[in-house]
C-alpha cells in the first residue's frame, strides 16, 4: 500500500478537443435536485472544458439512491465509461464520511456501492470533506471496488474550495502523466503552498 500525502439530469460539459483520453465523472451531493439553477462546480466542470480540453459528465443527487442510480446509469448505459478515468465526488461529510439526505455513509459504505465496478479508476474527493485512511481502510477501499487509486484531502478549510483550485491541477496534469508519483511531484513543485496547506493525499 503506497500513501502520497504531503509530497434526474445529466451534463455532459464535453471539450473542443476531439481525441481525449480521460474523462471526469462528478457526482455532487446538493440539498434538492429540483431545483434547476446552475451550481458552482458545473461552472469550474464548463470552464474546465473550455480552457483545459478536459471532458466531464456531471450529476447531481441529493439521496443515496440517486448516487446509486447514478452510478449505474454510467456503468450500464454509457458506452464511453472506459473513458470516465476519475470519479470525482463533491460531497460534504465528516472524515472518511460523505453526508447525503442528512444520513452519513462510510467509507466502507461508498465501497460496497462502488463494489467491483471501478476497475482502473481514480476514485477523487474535493475538500468538502476530510479524507484520512489507514492503510487497511485503503487497501480495503482498493480491493472492493477495483479502483487504481482514492485521493483527496486532509484538510477541508472552508475558505478554499479544491474544485476552484487544486483539483483542475490534478485533473490536467493527470490528462498528461499516468504515474501518480510523479504527478504529485509535479503539483508539489508548482503549487507546493497549496497542496501543504489542504494536504493532498493519494492513496494507491
Amino acid at each position: 500500500m503506497n500513501k502520497i500525502g504531503i509530497l434526474s439530469k445529466l451534463n455532459i460539459l464535453k471539450a473542443d478537443l476531439m481525441e481525449i483520453e480521460k474523462f471526469i465523472f462528478c457526482l455532487e451531493a446538493i440539498p434538492d435536485v429540483d431545483r434547476t439553477e446552475t451550481t458552482e462546480v458545473m461552472k469550474i466542470l464548463e470552464d474546465i472544458a473550455l480552457k483545459q480540453s478536459i471532458t466531464s459528465i456531471y450529476k447531481a443527487c441529493d439521496t443515496i439512491e440517486g448516487f446509486e442510480e447514478s452510478l449505474s446509469n454510467l456503468l450500464y448505459c454509457d458506452d464511453n465509461f472506459k473513458d470516465y478515468e476519475i470519479i470525482y465526488l463533491v460531497m460534504p461529510g465528516e472524515p472518511n464520511n460523505i453526508l447525503v439526505n442528512d444520513y452519513y455513509y462510510s467509507i466502507e459504505e461508498i465501497a460496497e456501492l462502488f463494489e467491483d465496478k471501478m476497475n482502473g479508476k481514480v476514485i477523487h474527493f474535493a475538500n468538502k470533506k476530510i479524507l484520512d485512511l489507514t492503510d487497511e481502510e485503503s487497501q480495503y477501499f482498493l480491493d472492493v471496488t477495483g479502483a487504481r487509486a482514492i485521493s483527496g484531502y486532509g484538510s477541508n478549510l472552508s475558505e478554499i474550495s479544491s474544485t476552484s483550485t487544486i483539483d483542475r491541477v490534478f485533473f490536467d496534469m493527470y490528462q498528461e502523466n499516468n504515474d501518480f508519483k510523479e504527478v504529485v511531484e509535479l503539483m508539489f513543485q508548482k503549487h507546493y503552498n497549496l497542496c501543504k496547506l489542504l494536504d493532498f493525499r493519494l492513496y494507491y
